[in-house]
């Protein structure tokens, strides 16, 4: 098939691109930046330059490929560091999800395309009530700390325009808190801050987690391009959501840092908002069993431990080569 990545050159557009040209697709990457339409050309992909948030620029880039499948990978992740203030960090990438998306399927639809799949996180979103692990059926958070509410109604009218879609048909893809090497949460600023014991265990630690490697991450939306099913939401994440008690001491032991200091939840509010506090102590993990039934995917990295010890050993044999 003829596919349009738009987004092609973040975290995992640069795993998806190459998966997609190996599998015998045609690939056209899109991106913003004109120093990186090199990178994607040495991908195998056919690079366009254009701006998701630009109705024009971005249709014009959709219709003149004439893609069968269109893929929504817009974000701007790398620039959401000031968690504190979370839906400012996340400002353009809410709305790439909201305007982007609206972009973005309008092009897909004039342009013929049958299907079109969106990228969307299933990290904190869930209801803080019920069952630790949730399902693509189980509700999200209906009443979200206040830090956390136009990012997670962005994300909420992501899913509700895609899976509405008929023409084309709509998917979304509910990634977990990513990882890799040099990536998400094994980033060099991520990795930094847990050397220096600036990331603590809040409270008890009890919030449930739910990671995939972006490498899994790519494999799956290759699934979902050849076997996702119109109108469907996947949980795309790995085999174990784990407790912050227990991944985030793990992963300072990977990286050779002391362990995480320990904060009570009354001083994670001051330092670091309720939204904070309730992502350390109350976030439910997410279950992978319908993406792995229906799309006949199973991620390489079956859990955050041992994919956290390949890409930090990664991350230090880079250090050492440099």
């Amino acid at each position: 098939m003829r596919i349009f990545v738009a987004g092609a050159t973040g975290a995992l557009g640069r795993q998806l691109v190459p998966l997609l040209v190996a599998a015998g697709h045609s690939v056209v990457a899109s991106t913003r930046n004109a120093a990186k339409v090199a990178g994607l050309r040495e991908l195998g992909a056919e690079p366009v330059i254009a701006d998701g948030l630009d109705a024009s620029d971005i249709r014009a880039a959709v219709i003149s490929t004439g893609p069968d499948v269109v893929i929504h990978q817009m974000t701007d992740l790398a620039a959401a560091t000031d968690l504190r203030h979370f839906d400012r960090a996340f400002a353009r990438t809410n709305e790439l999800r909201t305007r982007g998306t609206d972009n973005l399927l309008a092009a897909a639809r004039e342009a013929g395309a049958n299907r079109f799949i969106a990228q969307s996180f299933c990290g904190w979103t869930f209801s803080r009530d019920g069952g630790a692990i949730k399902t693509e059926a189980d509700a999200l958070d209906p009443n979200p700390p206040e830090e956390l509410r136009r990012t997670l109604e962005a994300i909420r009218y992501l899913e509700r325009t895609v899976t509405t879609s008929s023409v084309p048909e709509g998917i979304v893809l509910r990634y977990g808190f990513f990882y890799g090497p040099e990536t998400g949460t094994l980033s060099p600023a991520m990795r930094d801050q847990l050397r220096q014991r600036r990331v603590p265990v809040i409270g008890g630690g009890g919030g449930h987690w739910s990671f995939i490697h972006t490498e899994d991450a790519a494999s799956a939306t290759l699934a979902a391009v050849e076997r996702g099913r119109s109108g469907n939401i996947y949980n795309i994440v790995d085999d174990h959501p784990a407790q912050v008690r227990d991944w985030l001491p793990a992963l300072a032991e990977f990286l050779g840092a002391k362990p995480p200091l320990h904060v009570p939840a009354w001083l994670g509010r001051l330092l670091a908002g309720e939204h904070m506090v309730a992502m350390m102590t109350e976030v439910r993990g997410a279950s992978n069993a319908k993406a792995k039934r229906e799309l006949g995917w199973l991620p390489a990295h079956s859990s955050w431990r041992d994919g956290f010890a390949d890409a930090a050993r990664h991350a230090v044999g880079r250090r050492t080569a440099a």
